[in-house]
């Protein structure tokens, strides 16, 4: 397995929503829950043997999603979706500026920009383009709930993240991507992240485990 390098989270390693996607899905698994237990690195083959190693260094694993899917985060309507972005901590103050989904500085990425809506959540239109896979859709499902965590500017960085997809999303649709703070402890903090379609139905949801860097 191989993580191009145009899909990065944090200079030089992958986005942590996307690279767990390809994990999955190159083992089959779905609903599925990936670990990070290294940041995977980019442009370089990784050895698939059960889970996702860099020669003897373990990258991530991966296993069926728990049982328990979780719940939505509750929407809010497009138009203040995209009042939100004009709020989006990252325009300032972004700690990976060129991330593949969430960054600033990527004409090339998927350009959300979840901005704070009330209820501890995050709200973002996502214009979907062409060529969307489940890898995509885990990467959706990434940074709107990191931005709900990040409230201080403290960079965290994804540690595990538990997807269920119901539907890809479509391309030219204008879907909702929410995200919502559930708490933390320590380092660690706990997200959930949504994706709804144009008619307003849930298409894809995950359970996230962020840490603090």
């Amino acid at each position: 397995m191989r993580i191009a390098a145009r899909y990065n989270g944090p200079p030089g390693s992958g986005n942590g929503g996307y690279s767990a996607g390809l994990l999955a899905t190159q083992l089959g698994l779905a609903p599925a829950e990936v670990t990070l237990r290294r940041p995977p690195p980019l442009d370089v083959d990784l050895r698939l043997d059960g889970a996702l190693f860099h020669g003897d260094e373990l990258i991530a694993e991966a296993r069926p999603a728990p049982a328990e899917r979780p719940e939505v985060v509750p929407p809010v309507p497009l138009d203040e979706a995209a009042e939100a972005t004009k709020r989006y901590a990252g325009l300032t103050n972004h700690p990976f500026p060129t991330c593949y989904v969430c960054g600033t500085d990527r004409a090339d990425g998927l350009g959300l920009r979840p901005g704070p809506v009330p209820g501890d959540r995050t709200a973002t239109p996502w214009l979907v383009p062409a060529g969307v896979t489940d890898v995509t859709m885990w990467a959706v499902l990434d940074c709107p709930g990191g931005w709900s965590v990040i409230g201080d500017g403290r960079p965290y960085v994804l540690g595990r993240l538990a997807v269920w997809i119901d539907a890809v999303a479509r391309p030219g649709d204008t879907c909702l991507v929410m995200g919502r703070f559930l708490g933390g402890e320590g380092r660690k903090a706990q997200a959930l992240s949504t994706v709804y379609d144009p008619a307003g139905t849930a298409i894809a949801v995950a359970r996230a485990t962020w840490i603090a860097i």
